[in-house]
């Protein structure tokens, strides 16, 4: 009992040095308007900024929002303290969220909002005014990278680098007629075709030459995130694109103190899988197979038709089991499951996604059993939350002296089906990691003792 005594104390020594070193980091307080922009003005950006217009007005609560609606525990439990995260850290008030956004098609957020079909015609009645003053500035787009959509609404350009400072131009514009102090970029565009990084990829020098040459493998959003990181503006991509997850946007990102995260917003089928796996692998249940189908309606599942779009989308999905799972670790439970992924477009569905898993699992001396799950879900309702949270929170990383250069902001992994690490770094999966990484990482900021949840310390 001396000995675990003697090291509970060791480690509420240590917690204490942790707090004492790192203080409360230098983080500015938000001042002034956050500027929103949003590559991108379909279903998930609509139902984002129509949310967020819609709790302004006192017509419906922030419900997924962590930033808005979760706490944070400090110190020990019987403390009692446990703030909200927006009374914890500064964060931007939504209050002084602005928005625009770029897209093919010539709706304004108030049509586009209407099209999409997620929120009810009376919502979106009531706040009009909002929604009807965003209009969408002409797009960077190439056909051979989203090949089952088409719209009038296109920046045209002598090559890609005239493009993207077209979209600088945007940006700074956008700035100044706003009257916003800070701005976020937050892809909510398309899946775009599979690619691979390249030699066009790697150096800020090679990137920009193959601008002027209108090389092919740097793609719409790829312009769009060094517009923004040009401009010191943090990007958070949506999709399963590759665009910040290669060498020149870590550079830049670094360079210009404009933090980057990860890809794919995690809502449906795959915020399931990083839920239900790290459950087996704690409980050391096998798994031999995995099979995930989805239906959906709504312009991604329109897009995620072509082969070329369904293979990135493909590649993140199937991503999360095998890095929750470890199968090097645990071959005897782990090292011959099968993982099959299907996206069928199916439009009486709409929005409203279905995603049908089979499971096929085992216990205790090899016995089989099944876990089938139906979700039918809301896939713009999932992902509108993440997009505030991510928005905010990359705006707490920017005004953070200890997080802007950085880059990569793995603790934000959190939001992501593809979280992004530092090379050579293996991504973390396992939801419930994500959680406590992302939330020692505010107390950290803080100068508070992060969480182990040892405990010890009460049995003293």
């Amino acid at each position: 009992m001396a000995t675990r005594q003697k090291r509970a104390r060791s480690t509420i020594k240590a917690s204490a040095q942790v707090k004492s070193n790192h203080g409360s980091s230098g983080m500015a307080p938000a001042k002034g308007k956050l500027g929103v922009m949003l590559p991108g003005m379909g279903a998930v950006a609509t139902t984002f900024v129509a949310g967020v217009e819609a709790i302004r007005k006192g017509l419906a609560k922030p419900i997924g929002s962590l930033t808005q609606m979760g706490t944070i525990r400090l110190g020990k439990r019987t403390d009692g303290r446990s703030p909200k995260l927006k009374e914890f850290v500064p964060l931007a008030g939504l209050d002084d969220l602005v928005f625009t956004g770029w897209d093919i098609f010539e709706d304004d957020m108030y049509s586009a909002a209407t099209n999409a079909g997620v929120l009810e015609r009376d919502l979106l009645d009531k706040i009009k005014p909002l929604l009807s003053s965003v209009k969408p500035r002409k797009a960077v787009f190439d056909h051979n990278y989203v090949k089952n959509i088409d719209g009038p609404n296109v920046k045209k350009g002598n090559n890609k680098m005239d493009l993207a400072e077209q979209v600088r131009d945007d940006i700074r514009d956008f700035k100044k007629t706003s009257g916003a102090s800070r701005l976020i970029t937050a892809w909510c565009g398309s899946t775009e075709s599979y690619i691979e990084p390249t030699a066009a990829h790697q150096s800020l020098k090679a990137f920009e030459k193959a601008m002027t040459q209108n090389d092919e493998n740097i793609a719409p959003s790829m312009i769009y995130a060094y517009a923004s990181l040009m401009e010191g503006v943090p990007f958070a991509n949506g999709a399963p694109n590759l665009t910040v997850d290669i060498p020149v946007m870590h550079e830049l990102a670094r360079q210009n103190e404009a933090p980057i995260c990860g890809k794919d917003f995690k809502t449906g089928q795959t915020l399931i899988k990083t839920i239900l796996a790290p459950g087996f692998k704690a409980r050391m249940i096998g798994l031999n197979g995995w099979f995930s189908t989805n239906i959906l309606g709504n312009r991604d599942g329109e897009v995620l038709e072509d082969p070329g779009s369904f293979k990135t989308k493909e590649e993140s999905k199937l991503s999360v089991l095998e890095h929750i799972l470890q199968p090097e670790l645990y071959p005897d439970l782990y090292g011959k499951f099968t993982h099959k992924v299907r996206i069928n477009y199916y439009p009486p569905r709409g929005d409203n996604k279905e995603g049908w898993d089979n499971i096929d699992i085992f216990g205790w001396l090899g016995y089989p059993m099944q876990i089938k799950v139906d979700f039918l879900c809301r896939d713009s309702i999932l992902a509108a939350p993440i997009v505030l949270d991510l928005v905010l929170f990359l705006d707490l990383a920017k005004r953070s002296s200890e997080l802007r250069g950085i880059g990569i902001q793995e603790w934000l992994s959190f939001y992501f089906k593809s979280p992004m690490t530092a090379p050579g770094l293996y991504p973390e999966h396992d939801l419930f990691i994500q959680l406590m990484k992302l939330k020692n990482t505010l107390r950290h900021l803080k100068g508070e003792e992060l969480i182990t949840h040892l405990g010890l310390e009460y049995y003293d």
